[in-house]
């Protein structure tokens, strides 16, 4: 894992520039640095050194000297692509990931796109041709950030190291805000300093002659009506069960340990279990079980025979690390597990310089909560369209909160009006009352719509995984992994956010995702061989924070 940042355009002080950018993010990389410049390029790069320690230094070239790269990521099949690429007499100076997927930009083009299994972010300078191409991953594991700044194109892995480049006047984006107070982030591409933008996943950008295109890749589609019909659980189960076991194969590659965060949940404690990783990291809170999983953990851990290290946040720790967290984090985010992952990343990275996470098993495999609520919902809305909007209408006139009124607000809409993933703020009428000067752009339907337009006629519970890997999987999960372990120097592979394992979980019948007993149904029938019934069966806790309890202290 690394940090990359540049920019195009001569510099009498580019090297002086470029030192401040990689300064700027050295925490991404702490074990080396490199950069390279030319009149018309200049490419940073903070080296973690985890695959070819020796050799795998970074920017580099390929092997006819056209193409230069800064990259930050793994590419998991790189063995198999430089087996690939040898068959067309190219040779090779590393044994490094980057310089495979170097080669194979200059073997495919834009097409090598499609041959990459891995999370990524990378930049490339095409010398002969005069462009750059910037390219993230396909769900947005690793982040990627540009702006146009007096006539310099410049990008980075994190926001912080484009703010050092000279002549970048600081501004609040106000769209942003009033999106945050929406989603408690904002789903923009713009983020919230204005004119900096984030690429979005499954894109790529090409910059030439002072201009860019940025063009589409990669769209995940749902199509649960797809699956063969003839297919039983016991075969889901075991075609489950091996390529979930061929990911977590492929994301153990590493020259140093590779660990694994573990929570009580099915997601970490799978990986924890079936990886042959040799510890484990938990953190808690000490305000009782339902602020803690640690007893839950240390029972997986102890099945797996794994080394168990715990830390327990203290209050007072909490409320200490906001301005580091929120320094890393480079925009403000509402979810406070992001908290708790800075200190499990920071107890991790003393002991290991890679671990296993269990992100995007839940947008994938259906296993959040409120993915039950089209099932809860359906017998009322049965009712005739009128009579809802009624009762709703009525329960939202009281002043006052009563058991069942939020139940009656939500079964009157569609899941196009009530859903736009797991956190819902303020409406508009709310945060036009909280800000000062409100833009009023954006309904928070506006943005959704695009996407639930292109699965109107799958289910609801769909409908919302769809909504959630587009949304709150770019804005908030991944983005905190990325922050949280990243302020530490720490690699998070999240093997459940793989090519292989989507192809398979995109078609699973909505019925073994969730059902009336659990959500995440198929997923937790293939955990079962490595896990304890109670922690494979366990509903979803998450990271709870007790905010609220130190709040009212």
């Amino acid at each position: 894992m690394c940090g990359i940042c540049g920019f195009t355009g001569y510099r009498q002080d580019q090297k002086t520039v470029i030192e401040r950018m990689m300064k700027a993010i050295e925490h991404r990389g702490p074990d080396s640095e490199g950069s390279f410049c030319r009149e018309k390029i200049t490419l940073g790069f903070r080296r973690l050194s985890i695959i070819d320690l020796e050799d795998g230094q970074q920017p580099m070239e390929s092997a006819d000297g056209n193409l230069h790269i800064v990259f930050n990521g793994e590419i998991y099949d790189y063995k198999e692509l430089r087996a690939e690429l040898e068959t067309f007499g190219i040779s090779f100076c590393t044994h490094s990931d980057t310089e495979v997927l170097v080669n194979t930009l200059q073997q495919y083009g834009e097409k090598a796109l499609d041959k990459l299994r891995g999370m990524f972010g990378f930049a490339v300078w095409n010398e002969k041709e005069q462009t750059l191409m910037l390219a993230r991953d396909f769900f947005g594991i690793k982040p990627v950030y540009y702006a146009e700044i007096d006539g310099h194109f410049v990008f980075a892995s994190e926001i912080k190291s484009i703010l050092a480049f000279p002549g970048y006047e600081r501004k609040v984006n106000q769209k942003a805000l009033e999106q945050y107070l929406s989603f408690q982030y904002s789903p923009l591409e713009e983020t919230f300093f204005k004119g900096i933008y984030k690429l979005m996943p499954g894109h790529m950008l090409l910059y030439k002659n002072g201009s860019y295109e940025i063009k589409t890749y990669f769209k995940p589609k749902l199509t649960p009506g797809q699956w063969n019909h003839k297919t039983n659980m016991a075969q889901l189960r075991s075609q489950l069960s091996e390529i979930l076991k061929d990911s977590v194969k492929h994301h153990m590659l590493s020259d140093v340990e590779v660990g694994a965060f573990l929570s009580g949940g099915v997601d970490s404690g799978y990986l924890a279990s079936s990886s042959g990783a040799d510890q484990a990291f938990t953190v808690g809170f000490d305000e009782g079980d339902r602020y803690s999983e640690v007893n839950k953990a240390a029972k997986v851990a102890e099945k797996a025979g794994l080394k168990h290290h715990v830390k327990i946040i203290s209050k007072q720790e909490f409320w200490d690390a906001l301005p580091d967290v929120m320094y890393h984090m480079d925009e403000p985010l509402g979810d406070a597990s992001a908290v708790a992952l800075y200190f499990l990343s920071k107890e991790a990275a003393g002991h290991v310089k890679v671990v296993l996470s269990g992100e995007g098993a839940d947008e994938l495999f259906g296993g959040y909560n409120i993915y039950r609520e089209p099932h809860d919902l359906a017998g009322f809305q049965k009712l005739p369209y009128v009579l809802r909007k009624g009762l709703a209408s009525c329960a939202s006139a009281l002043p006052f909160r009563f058991k069942g009124k939020n139940f009656l607000i939500r079964a009157s809409k569609p899941v196009e009006e009530r859903f736009i993933g797991n956190a819902f703020m303020f409406n508009e009428k709310e945060r036009s009352r909280v800000l000062k000067n409100p833009t009023g752009k954006y309904n928070h339907t506006e943005l959704t719509k695009p996407f639930y337009d292109k699965v109107k006629n799958q289910d609801d519970v769909t409908k919302m995984q769809y909504i959630d890997i587009n949304f709150w999987l770019i804005g908030d999960i991944l983005l905190k992994a990325d922050k949280m372990s990243m302020a530490h120097s720490l690699e998070v592979r999240v093997p459940f956010l793989d090519r292989e394992v989507f192809d398979v979980a995109r078609h699973i019948p909505t019925k073994y995702k969730v059902n009336k007993q659990n959500t995440k149904y198929a997923m937790r029938m293939a955990a079962h061989r490595y896990l304890p019934d109670m922690v494979a069966e366990k509903k979803k806790l998450g990271f709870p924070v007790p905010i609220r309890i130190w709040l009212r202290d």
